[in-house]
């Protein structure tokens, strides 16, 4: 059986060859834009984050609706680490602190 670093790499560039492909073709782009859902990690900032570290991680649909959502903390030092369900009355917390908030690639 291959290799999981191999495997990886091989799935790496097989995604590499069609992102090429999508971004010559403004049909290719919409063809597969569509299909897309996202995860979003967003670390909270900790005095100590060697001690502590803390995320939110969201998974969308294609038309940016939120799946799911799941908290993690994880303390390196100790080598301990949990994630768990964020429920959904507490997810629209989250989701009204970032309704504004903006992501921009930096195209350089």
């Amino acid at each position: 059986m291959p290799d999981i670093n191999e495997l990886a790499e091989k799935k790496l560039k097989s995604r590499v060859r069609k992102i090429k492909k999508v971004n010559k073709s403004d049909e290719e782009k919409e063809n597969f834009f569509v299909q897309l859902g996202a995860s979003v990690e967003i670390f909270f900032p900790n005095k100590k984050p060697e001690e502590l570290s803390d995320s939110l991680i969201l998974w969308t649909t294609p038309e940016g609706k939120i799946t799911d959502a799941e908290y993690s903390y994880e303390e390196p030092e100790n080598e301990q680490f949990v994630q768990m369900p964020v429920p959904e009355k507490d997810l629209k917390a989250f989701v009204e602190a970032f309704k504004d908030f903006k992501l921009e690639f930096d195209s350089d």
